[in-house]
């Protein structure tokens, strides 16, 4: 299932003799999910045949797992004062680490009120913040 890409997305594919960039924003769809052997990521911009594009990634799970590792060294880069992009990667990579916890009871209290880094279970919109509620709004335009 594909999703609205939340901010922007750049890609270059460098050969010797050719390179190719393409960015994909809030107009395209993404799909990102785990397979029995890695991580596959598909970025998608819908349109006519001059304007259609896709990329599709994988990655297997040790690859993914330094590339996770290569990132924590690379915090120190992003700055300091970028609050809300520090938050919402935090958030996420600690619903990753949830989510590949063992113990299922504690992935299912570290939920809380069923929402998980402030994203909210599957079609349940009654816990949402007021900057969730606005986020939604924007996705749903």
């Amino acid at each position: 299932m594909t999703r609205p890409i939340p901010d922007k997305a750049e890609v270059a594919l460098e050969y010797p003799d050719k390179l190719y960039i393409g960015t994909f924003e809030r107009s395209g769809r993404f799909d990102a999910h785990l397979d029995e052997t890695g991580i596959s990521l598909t970025l998608e911009r819908i349109g006519d045949a001059e304007t259609r594009k896709s990329v599709h990634m994988h990655f297997h799970y040790a690859l993914f797992a330094d590339i996770l590792r290569e990132l924590a060294t690379t915090v120190s880069k992003m700055p300091p004062d970028d609050l809300t992009h520090r938050e919402e990667v935090r958030t996420a990579a600690a619903a990753l680490y949830r989510a590949l916890s063992d113990d299922k009871d504690a992935r299912r209290e570290s939920r809380g009120n069923g929402r998980c880094c402030g994203r909210p279970e599957k079609d349940d919109t009654s816990e949402l913040t007021p900057e969730e509620e606005v986020l939604l709004l924007h996705v749903l335009e």
